[in-house]
């Protein structure tokens, strides 16, 4: 058995969500290989081969890939597909607008967002926004897969030194074109690859308090901001800032919750965190119930307190 990672890059560089995805495709699959399906993505590929764990890596170079557009980049990848046993896919915004395609084309279910292997055709996946586990057997030929990055541990970035094969590009489906991008920029840490995350949710009143109180803990602890969906919806907090099952699965060392009552969907994004701190008045509060450090205390109190104490 072989697996086909869909390396997630930016063309010189191969993304974090990937070192996670090849641990996984490694436990499914036996011996792993990469694709990088980009334009004038050398640097990518070599990096690639670097990681820890893989065999080969496919380079598909080609204008169509430059932009990620996936009924293009869903061609590629159906094209190779007969020599793999376990398609897999990050369970990424870029991946989980990929591998459905895939399947589709495949005429295959796809297992959606696992958290664990437990054989080449056994998968738990996390249902009920988290709340049960569900094992899923596939009888399919090929397994395509998405893989939810907090549940394993990433690949080391280097140490590998796989063979670059450099494949046939398909062709440009024409179904879809790049018109431009608006990048939010944002000197902190990403938000999914943070080792500490700052999170404020409704208590924060407004966008202004939000910075005010929360922005100089993050300094601190050269953190990450993220919200809750109530903290978005309000207007608090940018969306790509949103913690939870409709946002980011988030899984730092540590993770602030600050005003956070904690709905499950929210509980859902963040529960795996390795160390968590709630700090909220209300003792009711649903958050305290998967928090390890819990500060029962008004935030905008505590906060700068805390600041005051870090130095």
């Amino acid at each position: 058995m072989t697996a086909l990672v869909i390396a997630e890059h930016d063309n010189a560089h191969v993304k974090g969500a990937t070192l996670n995805t090849v641990t996984a495709a490694a436990q499914a699959g036996g011996e792993v290989h990469v694709l990088i399906a980009g334009h004038n993505a050398a640097a990518a590929a070599e990096a690639a081969g670097k990681i820890a764990g893989v065999a080969k890596v496919l380079h598909a170079d080609a204008p169509g890939f430059e932009h990620g557009l996936a009924e293009n980049v869903a061609a590629q990848v159906v094209a190779l597909a007969g020599s793999y046993s376990h398609i897999v896919f990050p369970a990424t915004a870029a991946g989980k607008n990929v591998a459905p395609r895939v399947a589709a084309l495949l005429d295959v279910a796809q297992v959606s967002d696992i958290i664990k292997v437990q054989g080449p055709d056994t998968f738990d996946r996390p249902i009920y926004a988290g709340n049960a586990i569900a094992t899923v057997q596939s009888s399919d030929k090929v397994k395509v897969i998405t893989v939810r990055t907090t549940g394993f541990d990433p690949a080391a970035a280097s140490g590998g030194s796989a063979a670059i094969e450099k494949v046939n590009a398909a062709a440009d489906a024409g179904l879809s074109s790049f018109v431009g991008a608006e990048i939010a920029k944002n000197d902190r840490p990403e938000l999914t690859a943070a080792k500490i995350i700052v999170s404020g949710g409704r208590a924060m009143g407004s966008s202004e308090k939000f910075n005010e109180v929360l922005t100089p803990l993050a300094d601190k602890l050269g953190a990450a901001l993220g919200a809750s969906r109530a903290a978005v919806d309000a207007g608090y907090a940018p969306n790509d800032w949103q913690v939870g099952q409709t946002g980011k699965i988030v899984a730092p060392q540590l993770y602030i919750a600050a005003g956070i009552s904690g709905a499950i969907q929210h509980l859902a994004g963040m529960k795996d965190s390795k160390v968590i701190v709630a700090i909220n008045k209300d003792p009711e509060a649903p958050i305290f119930s998967v928090a390890d450090y819990g500060l029962e205390a008004d935030l905008f109190t505590a906060v700068p307190e805390l600041v005051k104490a870090l130095g």
